[in-house]
């Protein structure tokens, strides 16, 4: 057989396991696998390096689809080369548990290297990857050994390419330079609703090239100008790389290629029974895989443990010459923290009054010195947010070591840019914004926390204490819903010292991501030495929630409060003692640690016998009823804000000793 025969073979076996496991499913994208199955048999079999037998061989190749509703070539290219993706997985395609689900799924495919589907999420990820592969590589490889030394590949569509976060992302991506980014754009010149044309008229060409990226443009089956330009792009010295690859969705299709009918939707059995036949295809079998494409995908195997073996004699080298510098890489990539990771936390004293964001930036310094793994930044707010490591320059093409990244006013990509840098491995990143603009970004949180990565996005300015800047920035309901988003971590500290443990906290969590909720106005700070026996110790914040200040007697009213509005109930407490009443002060930093805690202990800390409970917290009422229940009392926001001075706003609103003991004393009368 030739070879262009046999690669006619092999892609069209890739088209028609798409095709058929659509068919099977009744539900899919059968489009793009079929216009892409070329380029992906040329990827997979000739450019990647990647070994099959180890998806997480620490040099490999990244290859992301960005464009996730194509899932389908991704698993048939994984399953064609080797991973552990049975035929089988494949014929239960978008079925309950099956390793192949209808967007690809970080930790449910071998050889996934990034959850995707949301549209521009993977092509900003791949940013993020660039990051982290970047810092690691200064940091670890030395000039006799290159240790960590690939590149990021991805296919992307016209929908990824419209929506903004791309953009944001391609931007960071030409001013850092990262020459290791290759990147194919499928276009077909389709979205769901229809020619292109009706919504854009865009030269990306010219848009690329703007943002500093080496653009080429190719025919999407011409596989010899396939080859040739991944070759100049992996030639690039200081560029990432753009492929525009004209290409036709739904290939082959009779009656339906180049059609917005061959996007989202089975081609039907008698289109699928024309397809083949217009490819020169057997009806039967289904999900048909002929001999010589097993054999030729054999290939993508042995050539991975060649290239595996090849990189672990430079590593035993490495090793041999690099002992302790070895160790620590290994510790590094398993995402293991140091023994002496937070020995030098910093404790504040009673007589100091400080922003729970400026605690958190004396922390997150005290941390960076003895974890080098941490790196992240911030969105145009570094020195608002607090997010500096002073130790440390920023992070640019001349200083691949620096730790500290402008990502930017990008939100969003900022928060793709991250969990694609917990993706890659070897680092802990953060990203840090303003509260309000949390929302900027959600979609990027919501897939972190899917993700179960180690991500930590840091939020300043948490409240109406924001004060002059009025409303627009003013978070209300942003604390709510972070805390709807499932497997994600959300902490508001009461004090400097429940930030410092909110940060070891983070760091500990190692399934999910975290959010620290932190105050632009001071705060007294409530634990030291003089309070030791009143007071508990903030170390109880990993706990959720906890008995902060307890009664004399058992509590007639127990008040829960979060961050800044916590002093206010230890303040309260102390007048309603004076007036005979048994106060119980809990503070909630965080209602998901809290629900982790045992039966037991959420007893003990707010008994079921104890009725009268009041909430205060300057955000959103919404969700308090779980801790206060019906007959319960919620001291929060019921509205927007309003522009004056912080305290004045406070005032305005409630957020006051004073209403806090009033609203107890009516709670006790009813």
């Amino acid at each position: 057989m030739t070879n262009e025969k046999l690669e006619d073979l092999c892609i069209n076996t890739i088209r028609f396991l798409s095709v058929d496991a659509v068919e099977a499913a009744n539900s899919g994208h059968p489009g793009q696998p079929m216009e892409a199955a070329a380029m992906g048999y040329k990827l997979f079999t000739q450019i990647l390096k990647h070994n099959p037998n180890n998806p997480k061989w620490v040099n490999r190749d990244r290859f992301i689809l960005s464009s996730g509703h194509g899932s389908m070539i991704l698993y048939a290219l994984l399953h064609l080369s080797g991973y552990d993706l049975a035929l089988d997985e494949i014929k239960r395609f978008r079925k309950l548990g099956s390793k192949a689900p209808g967007h690809p799924e970080f930790g449910e495919t071998p050889g996934v290297e990034t959850t995707t589907g949301p549209l521009g999420q993977g092509f900003s990820a791949g940013v993020g990857m660039a990051f982290a592969q970047r810092y690691l590589a200064n940091r670890f490889n030395t000039n006799d050994h290159k240790i960590i030394d690939h590149k990021i590949y991805a296919f992307c569509s016209d929908g990824d390419l419209m929506e903004g976060i791309s953009s944001e992302a391609a931007a960071v991506a030409g001013h850092q330079k990262f020459n290791n980014l290759i990147y194919v754009y499928l276009d077909n010149h389709i979205s769901i609703d229809g020619d292109t044309a009706l919504t854009t008229n865009e030269d990306i060409k010219k848009r690329f090239e703007a943002h500093g990226w080496f653009v080429q443009n190719i025919e999407g089956n011409d596989l010899s100008s396939f080859s040739e330009a991944i070759k100049n792009s992996q030639e690039q010295k200081e560029k990432p790389s753009l492929i525009i690859a004209r290409t036709h969705i739904g290939f082959g299709s009779p009656n339906k290629q180049d059609s917005e009918a061959a996007h989202g939707a089975p081609l039907g059995a008698e289109e699928t029974k024309l397809t083949k036949e217009n490819l020169g295809w057997p009806l039967e079998p289904t999900f048909y895989i002929p001999d010589e494409v097993k054999q030729e995908f054999q290939k993508v195997v042995t050539n991975g443990d060649d290239y595996e073996n090849n990189w672990n004699k430079i590593y035993d080298a490495y090793k041999n010459a690099n002992k302790e510098l070895a160790e620590e890489f290994e510790n590094t990539i398993k995402g293991d923290l140091p023994s002496n990771w937070d020995s030098n936390m910093p404790i504040f004293k009673e007589d100091e009054s400080l922003a729970t964001r400026q605690a958190s930036g004396k922390t997150l310094n005290a941390l960076a010195e003895n974890i080098p793994a941490i790196i992240g930044g911030s969105a145009d707010l570094m020195d608002s947010t607090n997010v500096r490591i002073k130790n440390s320059v920023d992070s640019l093409p001349d200083a691949p070591h620096g730790r500290n990244i402008h990502f930017g006013i990008r939100e969003h990509a900022m928060g793709a840019m991250v969990h694609g840098m917990a993706a890659y491995g070897g680092v802990i990143p953060f990203g840090s914004t303003f509260l309000i603009f949390s929302d900027y970004m959600r979609g990027s949180v919501r897939l972190a926390s899917l993700m179960g990565l180690r991500v930590v996005f840091v939020y300043t300015h948490d409240s109406i204490g924001v004060g002059e800047d009025g409303p627009t920035h003013q978070p209300i309901e942003q604390v709510s819903n972070l805390r709807a988003v499932p497997n994600l971590t959300v902490i508001r500290p009461g004090d400097a010292n429940e930030t410092v443990v909110a940060w070891k906290t983070a760091l500990q969590t190692t399934s999910g991501p975290t959010a620290l909720v932190l105050t632009r106005q001071a705060l007294p700070v409530l634990y030291g030495e003089s309070s030791k026996d009143t007071i508990s110790s903030p170390e109880n914040l990993q706990k959720g929630g906890y008995i902060l200040i307890d009664s004399e007697s058992s509590p007639e009213l127990i008040i829960i409060a979060t961050g800044s509005e916590l002093h206010l109930a230890v303040e309260a407490q102390k007048e309603l003692k004076n007036k005979g009443v048994n106060v119980r002060v809990v503070s909630m930093p965080s209602w998901e640690l809290f629900e982790k805690q045992s039966d037991d202990y959420k007893e003990q800390v707010l008994p079921n016998s104890v009725k009268k409970r009041i909430s205060v917290e300057a955000a959103s009422t919404f969700g308090w009823e779980r801790f206060v229940g019906l007959d319960g009392e919620k001291i929060g926001m019921t509205t927007f804000g309003t522009s004056a001075p912080g305290k004045d706003v406070m005032n305005k609103f409630g957020f006051t000793v004073e209403n806090v003991v009033k609203k107890s004393l009516e709670l006790l009368k009813k």
